[in-house]
């Protein structure tokens, strides 16, 4: 894997015409395909969801019809939104190829490896491992991996049965998630295995570019001449583990700053990384419970409920405003586990050393999902 730069684009967040997501602006993408290719940059994170199926496509028209083969890496995964029935599984990885256009991948994964499909990417008799390590063999799978939105449990299972045979993963990672998704720990338990990191959103979604002016001021103390997005991606050069960075670039200006950004390590010093991620920290108090996952709650709950766990799906779901994460794993749960369980007894307060109103926050946490 040596041939990769660091700085891949994620084909999520395409160029559009309008608000409907297949509407892309192709003459914009041809242009920023043609930008990266001539900067020296090849990985293209493209997924048979992105773009409501159309990524793939897109691809096809403005790479691979456009450039020769050997100037690009296509990357595609396998959609967990999709039951992973044996005949499924052919269909949709030949469906891949054709909208792509190629002949093999050069990098393949299990997208999003989760609570809500970790079972049945284990279960042998879905046959999904089977069939991706024979496309592998085959030669239309040049490397193998996987991504993970879920915790670090859900990961951890994953590489306890398929480790061995995963030569990279994708993970949330950012100086944000550095703490408040434990994605050091995520790194620690990637480095065990000696599977390299690639990124996705290393600026959250587009909030690490847009920091308040104290924070903005904050940082500029340390950097003057530094532009703020590129703080992000100062951090993960400071990350050793760290093979690829993909950022998802919606417009030519985006992909100019992150390739000027690449033209040169610039690594954080121990005291930039100490006072970076203290900045974070403080940024995740504002909004988040001070849940310390102690557990006395969880032995006075009557309901069962895994309390710390739900606080922190809450925290997560109240700090992104929404977003994917808390559903998707709360989609796993039985409805006499979810936060709507709850019946306010409060006597899980009776016993939190933090003095959360944890009865509130489900009240909370269950009318924002509707569930």
């Amino acid at each position: 894997m040596s041939e990769i730069k660091k700085l891949g684009v994620g084909l999520m967040r395409l160029p559009q015409k309008s608000g409907n997501a297949t509407d892309i602006d192709m003459e914009h993408f041809k242009q920023m395909v043609d930008l990266f290719l001539k900067r020296g940059f090849t990985y293209f994170d493209t997924s048979y969801v992105y773009h409501d199926g159309v990524s793939e496509t897109a691809i096809r028209e403005a790479l691979v019809k456009r450039h020769p083969r050997e100037s690009f890496l296509p990357v595609s995964k396998f959609p967990t939104f999709q039951t992973p029935a044996e005949d499924k599984v052919e269909a949709i990885f030949r469906e891949q190829l054709k909208k792509c256009q190629v002949e093999y991948f050069d990098f393949y994964l299990f997208h999003n490896v989760c609570e809500m499909n970790v079972d049945a990417y284990l279960d042998e008799k879905y046959g999904l491992y089977d069939y991706l390590m024979k496309q592998k063999a085959n030669g239309r799978i040049r490397h193998l991996g996987f991504s993970a939105h879920g915790s670090y449990d859900v990961m951890e299972r994953f590489l306890q049965k398929y480790g061995s045979s995963m030569e990279f993963c994708q993970i949330q990672l950012n100086y944000l998630d550095w703490s408040f998704q434990d994605a050091k720990a995520k790194v620690e338990l990637l480095k065990k295995y000696n599977i390299p990191v690639w990124v996705m959103e290393p600026l959250r979604g587009g909030r690490l570019a847009n920091l308040t002016d104290e924070e903005k001021a904050r940082l500029k103390t340390m950097r003057p001449d530094e532009k703020i997005p590129a703080w992000a991606f100062r951090f993960l050069q400071s990350i050793p583990e760290v093979t690829v960075v993909l950022s998802g670039m919606s417009d030519l200006e985006q992909m100019k700053e992150n390739i000027r950004t690449f033209q040169e390590e610039k690594p954080l010093s121990e005291k930039e990384m100490k006072n970076l991620l203290a900045m974070a920290n403080e940024m995740v108090r504002k909004i988040v419970l001070p849940c310390t996952a102690c557990r006395y709650c969880v032995s006075h709950c009557p309901q069962g409920l895994d309390i710390p766990t739900l606080l922190a799906l809450y925290n997560e779901h109240c700090f992104t405003e929404g977003g994917f994460i808390a559903p998707m794993a709360l989609s796993s749960y039985p409805n006499d586990k979810l936060p709507s369980a709850c019946i306010g007894c409060r006597s899980c307060e009776a016993v939190c050393p933090q003095q959360i109103k944890a009865s509130e926050a489900m009240a909370d946490f269950a009318d924002k999902l509707g569930m």
